[in-house]
């Protein structure tokens, strides 16, 4: 009887013993609450990530419990690494972290983790308002899908020219610069990234020409409308060149046909009478055009022939 006495005493001593030292750890500061951290707290849907969780006290011997609400997920001695895949609303969280020194133990803080879509790629937008001097460019930059806040910055040739401008509604974000007429071409693009790490996404190049008086961006096309216009008029001109002297021919020679009025003339057209004529071995053609005019006349005597036919028709023609 008076051993077991003994032992309860003894367990006694030991739970008094320990109770002081985690009373002395808790005033001392020798046993702090456990860190429970994260890479990030924003994910993608089946997103891996880790939860770590350990004691600023190395020298201690400690035991980890891993929670998520008040499921225990994981028991470690020694600093913990948890992974885990982030696949539905139940996996966000809360998480929290247990550490244990024989009866004394703490917990950390919880840690909950949050859905985010990745941003798409932004459109940019610019205009430019030209004055002899300056030009007055207003960027304007939009990504349309992507959870908010999203933060946008603008680039001038890979170099960023504005700070991060957050916008926690659909809208485009605006930047404005100023640039001499004299200054080369620019490129400009803009980045639009949320709370996801490493998603952020770039618009597509565009590129300011130059203004200053070396350089023309639309000469080329004005040159070739110019040579264009002038091919143009080079051929009106010979076709002009070629058909008027023969308008101006066909037209005198018909105001200088005799005209008989008072008649009605049977056919009107164009004839060409052929020459030959041969010298030597040489041959020429020549070819006369007139408007012949045929005209009615009285019948001729004719001399009396056996075989000729009375009851023809003639009629003079005039050249």
């Amino acid at each position: 009887m008076w051993k077991k006495s003994f032992l309860m005493f003894l367990f006694s001593l030991s739970v008094q013993k320990a109770a002081l030292d985690c009373e002395r750890m808790r005033k001392t500061n020798e046993f702090p609450s456990p860190n429970l951290n994260s890479q990030t707290d924003a994910v993608m849907r089946g997103q891996n990530v880790s939860l770590s969780c350990f004691n600023q006290n190395k020298s201690l011997q400690i035991t980890y419990f891993l929670f998520r609400g008040e499921k225990c997920l994981s028991i470690q001695n020694g600093p913990m690494t948890f992974n885990l895949t982030i696949s539905e609303a139940r996996d966000l969280g809360p998480y929290k972290c247990k550490a244990q020194v024989s009866n004394c133990s703490k917990y950390s803080h919880e840690f909950n983790f949050t859905f985010v879509d990745p941003v798409t790629a932004p459109v940019l937008n610019i205009s430019v308002v030209q004055t002899k001097s300056d030009r007055y460019i207003m960027l304007r930059c939009i990504s349309f899908n992507g959870s908010l806040p999203i933060n946008y910055t603008f680039f001038e040739n890979n170099t960023a020219i504005s700070p991060a401008i957050s916008k926690n509604v659909r809208e485009p974000a605006e930047f404005n610069l100023t640039k001499n007429n004299t200054g080369e071409a620019k490129e400009y693009r803009c980045e639009a990234k949320n709370r996801l790490p490493d998603h952020a996404k770039y618009s597509q190049l565009i590129t300011i020409p130059s203004t200053g008086g070396e350089s023309c961006p639309f000469c080329l096309q004005l040159l070739l409308l110019g040579f264009l216009l002038l091919v143009l008029i080079i051929i009106i001109l010979i076709l002009a060149l070629w058909m008027l002297p023969k308008y101006k021919a066909r037209k005198a020679m018909k105001d200088n046909a005799p005209r008989v009025y008072g008649s009605t003339p049977m056919e009107d057209g164009i004839y060409a009478s052929i020459c030959k004529n041969q010298a030597g071995t040489e041959y020429s053609q020549e070819i006369h055009y007139a408007t012949p005019m045929f005209q009615e006349v009285a019948p001729r005597d004719q001399e009396t022939c056996n075989d000729c036919k009375t009851g023809y028709v003639y009629s003079e023609l005039i050249f």
